[in-house]
């Protein structure tokens, strides 16, 4: 057999596209923030994750053009060899005093981060145990690893502890979740996940990446519950909430020693560019130093959490910015995301397999930039076209 037959029969993009309601790969002209234009037309952007709305803040522009000016476009080479610049080893520091750790390590995306740290720390004998609705990254770093992994249905709790019931001794075991899951937008319950891997005496990975810069006043998950010491690994990103892209991983100085010297995507990658290092630099020195912005953010999420709920749709059990709109039926989702786009909205479907089957959903996301005027358009765009759908 071919093995390229599979791609001669896909066909999910040529029947979308024949009835007129392909939503993906949309090419923008422009992007300013909260708002993007599209063959001409602004529309308001609500499928971004640029929480803090940064992207477009002077400090951060001036900074990345500082650094390209000085440094150029690329180190053209891996950390492990040419590739690192002090400026990496200040960045690092600064993010291990921020996230309340002893070290961290800088990846040149946030999905090299989760490959190589999880994948360096799993060996034969460990076992890997993860949410079900874990990031696709986190995934695929639990099977580049040479150990075990089990999973435990999203939030399931009890049976996460089940799990670690029967692992023997003498495995080594690690914990990985997400600290605000990327499609639902509710938190882990982390002091109970903290209990249970104490009494089970396993390590625990807080995949942060929707969570620094909206939860803990920037800081993320553990810090929200006041837990740092008690997370052995926190995951970041710098493609969200640090208006860049990049991603770290902090934790104790021997642990982030150890992949730094074991993981493959950070040894075999070129490293992160001095524009997105400065501009991830100075977002988080915004974060340190102007707190409003996140202050802001929960005052618009607030806002449209109630907004929706007030209209009738089904947003699930989300408790952040990021705000699912449950349609059902994948090509109901492709029409009322077309319907939407239409008119002047912009966010982003899921069908399935990325969801259950008659759980397709349309994921929305919110700025600390965005107006009250903007987020009123966004409501009242969503409630015609909601009960044009039957939705509400």
């Amino acid at each position: 057999m071919d093995i390229f037959q599979k791609c001669y029969q896909f066909d999910l993009d040529k029947v979308a596209m024949e009835k007129g309601i392909y939503p993906y790969f949309q090419a923008l002209d422009g992007m300013e923030g909260t708002e993007a234009t599209f063959n001409g037309h602004k529309i308001i952007m609500i499928g971004s994750n640029n929480y803090l709305g940064l992207t477009m803040h002077p400090k951060v522009k001036a900074a990345a053009m500082k650094a390209l000016e000085e440094y150029g476009t690329s180190c053209t080479g891996s950390r492990f060899l040419n590739g690192t610049l002090k400026l990496h080893h200040q960045l690092e520091e600064r993010l291990a005093a921020f996230m309340g750790k002893e070290a961290a390590l800088v990846f040149s995306t946030g999905m090299q981060t989760n490959l190589g740290a999880i994948s360096s720390l799993i060996g034969r004998n460990d076992i890997v145990v993860t949410d079900k609705d874990d990031h696709a990254s986190i995934v695929d770093g639990c099977r580049l690893g040479m150990g075990e992994i089990k999973r435990f249905v999203h939030g399931d709790l009890e049976q996460l502890d089940r799990i670690l019931e029967k692992i023997p001794e003498e495995n080594g075991v690690m914990v990985v979740v997400d600290g605000v899951f990327s499609m639902g937008g509710d938190i882990v319950d982390l002091p109970r996940l903290v209990s249970i891997c104490k009494k089970h005496g396993a390590r625990l990975y807080v995949d942060d990446a929707h969570s620094i810069g909206v939860l803990g006043g920037g800081r993320g998950t553990a810090a929200h519950f006041g837990l740092t010491k008690d997370v052995d690994l926190i995951m970041g990103t710098f493609s969200k909430s640090f208006a860049s892209l990049g991603g770290f991983v902090a934790g104790d100085k021997d642990v982030i020693n150890y992949i730094k010297h074991t993981a493959r995507s950070f040894i075999f990658s070129a490293s992160l560019p001095a524009p997105n290092a400065m501009a991830a630099f100075a977002a988080l020195e915004i974060m340190e130093t102007e707190p409003w912005h996140v202050e802001k953010l929960w005052e618009n999420a607030k806002f449209m959490l109630n907004g929706f709920r007030q209209l009738g749709f089904n947003i699930g059990p989300t408790q952040t910015p990021i705000i699912p709109v449950i349609i059902g039926e994948d090509e109901t989702c492709f029409r009322f995301w077309k319907e939407l786009f239409d008119n002047g909205v912009y966010c982003n479907p899921v069908i399935s397999p990325a969801v259950p089957q008659g759980m397709a959903l349309l994921r929305t996301s919110y700025m600390a930039t965005h107006t009250r005027e903007q987020l009123e358009k966004v409501l009242s765009i969503f409630e015609a076209a909601g009960k044009k759908f039957g939705i509400i």
